[in-house]
């Protein structure tokens, strides 16, 4: 039986885990304005309507889309009409709307506009970047106890648009943010920093030493980008672009293009050894990536 009073997420630390390369692969989203609490699994053990958690929970999984819940900082009280938001995520960009509506009309939404690549017009045009920070303690203690200081940080700042959120992947990584409609997951935020790197991220810019990967990518080919980052010295956000990308196996070769320069990477995963994934004492063999190649030309 696994020791209750060992975290995961101080445990990923100490056997010196990375964290990059561990965005889950998400395109579509819909998050949802509901008040805690939640339990751990969120949508249908939270104070919605079972019926519509229920109908939401299966118009999701028809249409690929992530349904993450939502609360600001200190509110607890459920509105009459609730803010919703639909982002999809691109390598080539995204959008992101917003809407509102009452708990009973959440199970009507058109959750099939989300495939678009193009902003549908369903909703009004949401905010230039919406970040979620993962708090849901129910799910795994590691998102309340890391998360929560974070979020609380952030809303001191008057950092804008910034949520808590349900579960996004990753709690040995916590504090989990994730922004939208990019996809970029950052992991491990303390609360003395989440303010300055929300802030670069609205600048466009990347805290590297925090960035898990954009979930519109494999793990792989995360792996790879952050590879081409290191060798540009390239934070910004628009930096390389995937030109290509090949898969071998568990080998990967990517080219990447930022202007002129042209960076060749070629990366091999493989099974790691069984690890502590939870607090809940799941446990896993994460992938690991070896970089085999990396040059600029």
């Amino acid at each position: 039986m696994p020791d209750a009073n060992v975290r995961c997420a101080p445990l990923s630390v100490r056997r010196g885990e990375p964290l990059h390369a561990t965005a889950s692969r998400v395109r579509r989203w819909l998050v949802v304005e509901q008040p805690g609490p939640w339990g751990r699994t969120a949508l249908v053990e939270s104070r919605l309507d079972h019926q519509v958690a229920r109908a939401l929970q299966s118009h999701g999984k028809r249409h690929g889309v992530r349904i993450l819940l939502a609360r600001r900082t200190g509110h607890r009280q459920t509105p009459d009409h609730r803010r919703v938001y639909l982002a999809h995520t691109a390598p080539e960009g995204g959008w992101i709307e917003q809407t509102t509506c009452r708990e009973a009309d959440l199970a009507d939404l058109d959750l099939s506009v989300l495939r678009s690549p193009e902003s549908p017009g369903v909703g009004e045009r949401g905010p230039a970047a919406l970040t979620l920070v993962c708090t849901h303690g129910r799910h795994d203690a590691c998102c309340a106890n890391e998360g929560r200081p974070v979020a609380r940080a952030l809303a001191a700042a008057d950092a804008p648009d910034v949520w808590e959120c349900s579960h996004i992947g990753g709690d040995r990584f916590a504090a989990n943010v994730v922004s939208l409609p990019s996809g970029i997951y950052l992991g491990r935020v303390p609360p003395d920093r989440a303010a300055p790197i929300v802030a670069d991220l609205a600048a466009g810019l990347l805290d590297l030493d925090h960035y898990r990967g954009r979930s519109c990518w494999p793990t792989i080919v995360q792996f790879a980008e952050l590879a081409a980052r290191r060798a540009l010295g390239e934070r910004r956000i628009d930096g390389p672009t995937l030109e290509r990308s090949s898969v071998d196996g568990d080998e990967l070769a990517a080219t990447f293009r930022r202007d002129t320069d042209v960076v060749d990477v070629r990366v091999r995963r493989r099974r790691a050894d069984p690890a502590r994934l939870t607090c809940s004492g799941g446990t896993g063999r994460p992938w690991s990536y070896e970089l085999l190649d990396v040059s600029l030309r």
